[in-house]
């Protein structure tokens, strides 16, 4: 599935970015979809070329992670939006299936979150790590085996690396199919009914770097997330 545009003026683009999609170029990137070479291949735009500028990549989603984005077409408006992500201007609204029922109803996490010394490639709850804060709000139980599973909006009011997916962990409620997070044996379980990772970028809502207004965007769950839910109904 290729990437769909929902919005485009001479300013940016908005995207609907398919899970199994890379955002960034990068050397480890070979022979897999990378959204930033899909723009640079497929449309002419004053930085569509730009590497220091990433094609006007402003943010990024992980691989297996599907949802709205942001780029920008010109040096202008990467600058504006990356200076609102910066300033934490930019309001995202994620979905997850979480395991297990979380006991609150809404809430907010609060965890320094770093790299893992002993493992570089992985991020978790830190001690001296960079503030992080995760607003959420349960959408609704599914009960069955295994404790069932909570879908949750989640409302990221930082933005680190896999900052949802870490302190889903942290109150021991891992997203579901979360190969980093929820341990290799759940994970490979939840892959036999889940096909990959339950997060989804379902709306960003910013200023726009032009008309100095803001806007919204949205993206629906997936057909794949969808078809999940309705197993476990």
């Amino acid at each position: 599935m290729e990437p769909k545009i929902i919005f485009e003026d001479e300013s940016l683009f908005v995207v609907d970015k398919p899970t199994g999609w890379i955002t960034n170029d990068a050397d480890t990137t070979t022979n897999q979809p990378v959204l930033q070479t899909w723009f640079r291949s497929n449309f002419q735009y004053p930085i569509s070329n730009d590497q220091l500028l990433r094609s006007g990549i402003v943010h990024r989603l992980d691989k297996e992670t599907s949802g709205v984005m942001i780029v920008a077409k010109t040096k202008e408006a990467f600058e504006k939006l990356q200076s609102e992500f910066k300033n934490r201007e930019v309001s995202k609204t994620y979905l997850a299936l979480l395991h297990g029922r979380m006991t609150n109803g809404e809430g907010k996490i609060e965890a320094t979150v770093g790299r893992l010394p002993w493992h570089r490639s992985r991020f978790g709850v830190l001690p001296g790590g960079r503030e992080s804060a995760t607003e959420y709000k349960v959408l609704k139980f599914y009960p069955g085996n295994n404790a069932g599973h909570s879908l949750v909006e989640f409302h990221p009011k930082t933005g680190r690396t896999h900052q949802i997916r870490i302190h889903a962990r942290h109150v021991g409620h891992a997203i579901v199919a979360d190969e980093f997070y929820a341990g290799r044996k759940t994970a490979r379980n939840d892959r036999k009914w889940c096909p990959r990772l339950f997060l989804h970028a379902a709306s960003i809502k910013f200023v726009h770097p032009k008309a100095s207004k803001v806007v919204e965007y949205k993206s629906d769950l997936p057909e794949d997330l969808k078809d999940v839910l309705q197993k476990l109904i």
